[in-house]
């Protein structure tokens, strides 16, 4: 796993990074808010340890500035301030959590190993794949081979539905509930398979394996088949 610590204050840092280190973390450090920002955003992270005063550009604005950008990086800051205003800014900001200084070391090894766990968590969602198909949730791009695929809003979202169920029968009634929004499917039947003729017609009439499947009496799934 792989930190970036943006701290200005030398010994903190050093410490920091010690620390950090001593927990098998592999750890950047940068020493003001422009540097953090530029290597938060050439080099890859898996959570940013973010103090907020900061020489040059403040914590706070490097936190928004990667949070405009798209980032979802996991991002604990530190600060010496320590009023509820202070806290709800950082974390309105984007801030993941929030330690005030000065804190055990402990406390802050704890801290980053759930930020770790919940950035899996969230880039697993941000990101689905089932063969060679491709779903970037954030940017709504779908590849299937390396190939993208033109879809329409309602497309896109049942697609993502489908995925996000893999390998379970999905219902008309599941459909109609969470995708279409609307509690009972009286009317959608034929609004629904007219939907899934057309993804089907996007993501498998060009290829081999097929993905989306029709379970008799039941609905759909989406999984690997060679048929």
């Amino acid at each position: 796993m792989r930190l970036l610590v943006v701290e200005d204050e030398p010994k903190v840092a050093e410490a920091l990074r010690d620390v950090l280190v001593g927990e098998q973390y592999d750890v950047l450090v940068a020493g003001t808010g422009d540097e953090g920002f530029f290597r938060a955003t050439r080099e890859r992270f898996d959570a940013i340890v973010l103090d907020i005063m900061l020489p040059h550009r403040d914590g706070l604005d490097v936190l928004t500035s990667l949070r405009a950008r798209g980032d979802i990086t996991p991002v604990l800051i530190l600060t010496a301030r320590d009023t509820v205003d202070d806290r709800v800014l950082g974390l309105d900001s984007g801030a993941d959590d929030y330690l005030v200084k000065p804190f055990a070391f402990t406390e802050l090894v704890a801290r980053v190993r759930a930020l770790l766990r919940r950035g899996r968590n969230a880039a697993e969602m941000q990101h689905l794949r089932v063969a060679d198909l491709d779903i970037d949730v954030r940017t709504r791009r779908v590849m299937r081979e390396s190939v993208p695929l033109d879809l329409t809003t309602r497309e896109f979202e049942l697609l993502e539905y489908l995925v996000r169920h893999q390998g379970q029968p999905v219902s008309r009634d599941m459909l109609a509930r969470d995708v279409w929004r609307e509690p009972h499917r009286t009317t959608l039947d034929n609004v629904i398979d007219v939907h899934i003729a057309r993804l089907r017609k996007k993501v498998d009439a060009e290829f081999d394996a097929k993905l989306i499947h029709t379970v008799r009496g039941v609905g759909f799934m989406c999984r690997e088949s060679a048929s």
